[in-house]
């Protein structure tokens, strides 16, 4: 699910008589390079998932003592840069995992059933952004503003592997909105609307999406081949077959989630 964010630029009133001199501050020191750190590896790293990945890693300079990406045989070779170091994509295979502490996961279901429990097999703790582990039971589902104790005897460095799936976006979303009147008054229905953007299906519908854009202004056909219909200037149900209870997959996700989070919580 994409976001927009719009930079704040700050607007300094002046008078004729003085005039506002930006302050100098202290370039920031990186401290995410750490001895005493855990090793981390991203699965699905040239994803835009992966990428955003690194994004949130850099900036909360989050610690680690080594850093492996990990992708498809196509994508191995690569070089990405990361905190002024460039490091070199690897493939993703059954010995990824040896030594590492954490492994972030956003490569697809069939990926993540295969390699996440390898992983966890080996001592790490699998954060799992797709939905194969979801509604499995013994998994944590966690949003970590809203049931961080779901994770209670999971701790990085015991050499324990431990799987933790990541809800869909429009859960998470939601649930920290109504998680707090859901504790004191008990929420028992919800009517929830979501517009969920392109970018939910990963790069290659990004792109798509740029190149429909230019076709419908130019007047032409758009090409089609993720969702298989326009989606530049439209607006359809989501890509899921709707059920016999006449809701779609993605909105029984949403529900199945929630019932799990908050009975956890």
């Amino acid at each position: 699910m994409a976001s927009l964010s719009h930079p704040l630029k700050p607007h300094f009133l002046s008078t004729p008589k003085h005039k506002l001199q930006p302050k100098k501050l202290p370039s920031k020191v990186r401290m995410s390079f750490q001895e005493s750190g855990p090793s981390v590896a991203v699965v699905g790293v040239t994803g835009a998932v992966g990428q955003e990945f690194l994004s949130v890693l850099s900036d909360r300079d989050f610690p680690y003592r080594s850093l492996k990406l990990l992708a498809s045989k196509r994508s191995a070779g690569k070089s990405i840069s990361f905190q002024d170091r460039t490091f070199t994509v690897q493939e993703l295979t059954s010995d990824s995992f040896n030594n590492v502490d954490i492994a972030l996961f956003s490569a697809g279901g069939s990926i993540s059933k295969e390699f996440g429990p390898i992983a966890v097999e080996k001592g790490a703790i699998v954060v799992d952004n797709s939905s194969a582990f979801r509604m499995v039971d013994g998994v944590p589902l966690v949003i970590p503003e809203v049931n961080p104790e779901a994770m209670d005897g999971i701790k990085v460095g015991m050499k324990k592997g431990a799987l933790i799936a990541n809800p869909n976006c429009s859960t998470i979303i939601c649930l920290m909105a109504a998680t707090p009147l859901h504790r004191r008054a008990k929420v028992t229905r919800m009517v929830v609307s979501t517009y969920q953007a392109a970018s939910g299906a990963g790069a290659a519908a990004m792109h798509e999406l740029e190149l429909q854009t230019r076709e419908v202004l130019e007047g032409k056909p758009p090409t089609c081949n993720i969702f298989k219909q326009q989606y530049a200037f439209n607006l359809f149900s989501h890509n899921a077959p709707v059920l016999e209870n006449g809701y779609n997959e993605e909105e029984m996700k949403m529900v199945k989630e929630t019932r799990k989070i908050w009975v956890s919580n």
